[in-house]
């Protein structure tokens, strides 16, 4: 049944029969593709194994198809369901989520008409060892049930993945996906969900998420075990407000459990003009040595950076963008500390701000040469910042990052082009939309516009084992090449069979011979993980803590390598002698004594009563004193593009009210900088966050200001007379103010009624959508 399946070949102008077992096509030697599907929706029990459904899919065994024309569009699907649009729109979590590959045709007999085919990621392809067998079909292993054979840092790698989904899936209401044990797979360190599944009402909390981690306890490795037991009981207690705060708690345990691995790692980089173009518009950091790879002890002393940028063909300059880009992104990083010590929300600040800087310069040059329209020079990005156990992976455009283990192959990167968009707003299945025309066209690129309209993307991932980061042009990903080939050029290096130059050079091989349309350039970023001793992990913990081995500390973490990670978060016991009871003695025996002058001598009592109720007026805030407002909907992250509202209790007097100013830049000394104040309720707009010497600053512009009442009363001062020094600002302007100040007096605007109805404002005055 199974062993007869024959795959049409992918190349349009051969299609010829090949058995399911051959990797390559018999005539043309053409890549066979292999798709198996899992199937969901109402009816699909009536499905029976071995049978070929619409004359092209064939049921493999329950729920698992596998198509036979791979290379042959499925027909448009014009209704799509509503609950399928979940999938859709959560595309851009395609490492996790599966994706949606088409709908089944209708029985002809009715006996199903909503079946819906998923790219399946759970389903894992073993090779059968008998010759001319189909390969053994299963899915990938339950988490629940793999969970106490992981490392301490694989389960809290997997907790981690599954608190960054909950967000996005509850936002589709699908959250409960994450509850179901069946339906919750692993692959190596990578999360897969099978399918999702609908929550109920009232949707699921993140105590819900508390009770079913509470079942992986028991079986949580010691080093672990009490950090979530206790993180267990946050959540059910419902301590942890939002999923944000639950990544909070594991980034500390992470970084902590980190110290007990060791990471390595290699570089390399390759670009290649190809055989059909006149000069090369790629771009890469670092530039490629005639030295090879560059190496690395460990991720702990330097910080690997890779970058590879493709100027946009057709584009004039591309070369030019593709190279200021790299020098742009280069020098902003150089100020970056090597060592992670900040949050890592600051980190992604910079990253983005990096990639924004470098798109201003780009287009700022286009501007001062006159450029406008297709002469404007461009490029794409794509770069992978590593640090002690964990990546950032930043892209603008369709220069993609691949991520290899010895378990797959996974595209981390989504390229930003009108497909992928009409997927993510639900509009279309991803394989229809590519064969529409002018969908493969880019919707953002660096130097095309201002920075306000780029929406870098930044990605972190957890690193528990070796593995490699390919970052390309689409001269090598166009075509799939990177999927047909991987197993055959990278995983030998992960299996210590070649080496990382080999692996790099066949890339740029495979580009130019089975593709050969475009300039190509490759980056490689080989990370090699090894586990530390205990006493390895307590040397490095006190090595980066600066604590002595010697000293009590120092004994007390050598015995418990994860002690101070304890000590720090959670409530553990001191043997050490404490002052307590001495000082409680002290302190009874002195509350005694006043109060027996209280009532033996009553005047001293009187005047005792006095000095305090004075003491405390003092500290209480006065009447005019504005207190920051208690908003009931605060702006949740300042994202770029979010529309807040400030919002400044009324006081009795304008002499002490609060003035917020906005400033030219958050570099200029305070009185050159000065743009004006911002009255109570203007409507902002967020247009970039940036980080200035451990403060955060906010790029905002003016949407609206409150207008002056109509009044016949000569006295009422204006508007502007709320600062004396200070104008007020105006509609369209741009200015700087920092987060802290103004985060206090702000909550999100939804723009309900008119004006503003949503609209900013240019800098000459007039609205904008």
């Amino acid at each position: 049944m199974g062993d007869t399946a024959q795959i049409i070949c992918f190349n349009l102008n051969c299609q010829a029969p090949n058995p399911e077992t051959h990797r390559f096509c018999q005539q043309c030697r053409t890549p066979l593709e292999k798709r198996y599907l899992w199937v969901v929706g109402k009816g699909v029990e009536a499905l029976k194994p071995g049978k070929l459904i619409g004359d092209r899919f064939l049921l493999k065994q329950e729920r698992i198809l596998l198509d036979t024309q791979p290379g042959i569009p499925l027909p448009y699907t014009e209704d799509i369901a509503d609950w399928i649009l979940p999938y859709l729109r959560l595309f851009p979590y395609q490492l996790q989520v599966p994706q949606v590959y088409g709908k089944l045709p209708p029985h002809k007999k009715g006996k199903y008409t909503d079946i819906w085919l998923l790219e399946q990621s759970a389903i894992q392809v073993i090779p059968n060892q008998k010759p001319g067998k189909s390969p053994m079909l299963i899915l990938l292993p339950e988490l629940t049930k793999v969970w106490h054979d992981a490392t301490p840092m694989r389960q809290l790698n997997w907790l981690w993945q599954i608190a960054h989904l909950w967000q996005p899936l509850e936002s589709e209401g699908v959250a409960a996906s994450l509850l179901d044990s069946q339906l919750l797979r692993v692959e190596g360190q990578v999360v897969r969900l099978l399918e999702l599944q609908k929550s109920p009402v009232p949707e699921p909390t993140l105590r819900e998420l508390g009770q079913f981690w509470w079942q992986l306890v028991p079986k949580a490795k010691p080093e672990i075990e009490e950090f979530l037991e206790q993180l267990c009981q946050k959540m059910i207690a419902e301590e942890l407000e939002s999923s944000e705060e639950l990544i909070g708690e594991l980034d500390q345990i992470l970084e902590v459990v980190g110290r007990s691995q060791t990471c390595s790692y290699q570089i390399i980089t390759l670009t290649d003009t190809g055989p059909t173009r006149q000069r090369n518009e790629d771009a890469c950091f670092p530039p490629p040595s005639p030295q090879g790879v560059k190496r690395a002890e460990n991720c702990h002393s330097s910080s690997p950076t890779v970058i590879v940028c493709d100027g946009i063909g057709g584009h004039e300059g591309g070369n030019v963008a593709s190279g200021l880009a790299i020098e742009t992104v280069q020098q902003w990083l150089d100020k970056f500390p090597q060592k992670l010590n900040s949050n890592h929300f600051d980190l992604v600040t910079e990253l983005e701000n990096s990639v924004c800087e470098a798109n201003d310069r780009i287009s700022q040059r286009n501007d001062n040469e006159g450029r406008s329209e297709r002469q404007r020079m461009g490029t794409t990005l794509v770069m992978a910042k590593g640090y002690p156990h964990e990546v950032y992976i930043t892209h603008v455009g369709d220069s993609r990052a691949y991520w290899i283990t010895s378990k797959g192959c996974h595209q981390v990167t989504l390229d930003d082009d009108i497909a992928s968009r009409e997927v993510r707003l639900g509009y279309s299945l991803y394989r229809e939309s590519l064969q529409q025309v002018g969908t493969g066209a880019l919707v953002q690129a660096l130097g095309m516009s201002s920075s306000h309209h780029l929406r870098p993307t930044v990605q972190r991932f957890i690193i528990d084992e070796d593995c490699i980061f390919l970052l390309c042009s689409d001269g090598l990903s166009d075509n799939d090449r990177v999927e047909q080939n991987w197993d055959k050029e990278i995983l030998p290096v992960l299996e210590k069979k070649i080496n990382l130059s080999t692996a790099a050079a066949k890339l740029i091989e495979i580009a130019n011979i089975q593709n050969g349309h475009d300039n190509v350039t490759v980056g490689l970023v080989y990370y090699q993980v090894k586990q530390n001793s205990p006493q390895q992990t307590q040397e490095r913990a006190i090595g980066e803590q600066g604590i002595a081995i010697n000293s009590p500390l120092g004994r007390q973490t050598e015995n418990n390598q994860f002690s101070k990670f304890k000590t720090r978060l959670l409530v553990t016991k001191n043997n050490s002698p404490s002052l307590f009871p001495l000082l409680a003695g002290i302190t009874f025996l002195l509350g005694l004594s006043g109060l027996l002058a209280y009532l033996w001598v009553p005047a001293i009592g009187y005047r005792v009563d006095t000095l305090v109720s004075n003491f405390k007026q003092q500290q209480q805030p006065t009447a005019t004193t504005t207190p920051p407002l208690n908003n009931p909907k605060p702006a949740a992250s300042l994202s770029p593009g979010t529309l807040i509202q400030v919002k400044i209790p009324p006081s009795p007097t304008n002499q002490n009210l609060k003035t917020l100013l906005l400033r030219k830049s958050s570099q200029l000394p305070e009185n050159q900088a000065i743009i004006g104040t911002i009255p109570d309720n203007t409507i902002l707009e967020i247009e970039r966050k940036d980080l200035r010497e451990q403060e955060r600053w906010l790029l905002v512009k003016v949407c609206s200001i409150p207008q002056q009442p109509k009044t016949n009363n000569p006295n009422q001062k204006p508007i502007q007379a709320i600062s004396s020094t200070f104008q007020v600002i105006k509609p369209g302007q741009q200015g700087w103010i920092k987060q802290t100040e103004i985060e206090p007096y702000i909550q999100e605007y939804s723009p309900s009624e008119s004006p503003p109805s949503g609209r900013c404002y240019s800098q000459n005055g007039n609205s904008e959508t």
